[in-house]
């Protein structure tokens, strides 16, 4: 059996502890308490739950946000988005230059849009893309990418973010 840090076999009473269970927030900053399924903390600034207190919110609420990084590698809308989102390409043909998810194909409020402008190469010369807040209307961030060439290869890109 190893030897605790006091070098007395077993245990020391620092290495756990044993909270009862209260289901009231703690009133005191400093305070740590046990409701019986999530620890409790309160800091100058409140109470909160240590486990999201990295990011300040649940996963549920994470997965629910509008960032565009959710968009952009996936292509569209899909979990926490009710079913029946409609997707439009315009103009139709080899070169459009407008993407966009709305809602419902009744094409009220819109979700995502991505905007290409071509150069004379007919290669990408910016690429932008756009998240809506929840009205459709709304525009909660820009995210546009200028790109430069090499003939034909993309040789650069920078990146600007509204």
């Amino acid at each position: 059996m190893g030897q605790t840090p006091d070098r007395f076999p077993g245990e020391a009473d620092e290495e756990g502890t044993i909270y009862s269970v209260n289901a009231v927030d703690p009133p005191t900053v400093g305070e740590v308490r046990y409701n019986g399924s999530a620890f409790r903390m309160r800091d100058s600034v409140g109470v909160f739950d240590p486990r999201n207190a990295g990011s300040g919110i649940s996963a549920t609420q994470h997965a629910a946000l509008r960032q565009l990084i959710h968009f952009i590698e996936d292509g569209g809308p899909a979990e926490t988005f009710a079913s029946g989102a409609f997707y439009e390409m315009l103009p139709v043909g080899p070169f459009p230059t407008s993407y966009i998810w709305w809602e419902s194909a009744a094409l009220l409020k819109k979700i995502v849009e991505e905007t290409v402008v071509y150069n004379g190469n007919k290669t990408i010369a910016t690429d932008q893309w756009k998240i809506y807040d929840t009205d459709g209307v709304t525009v909660l961030t820009t995210v546009t990418d200028t790109m430069t060439y090499t003939g034909v290869f993309e040789a650069s890109r920078t990146r600007t973010i509204v």
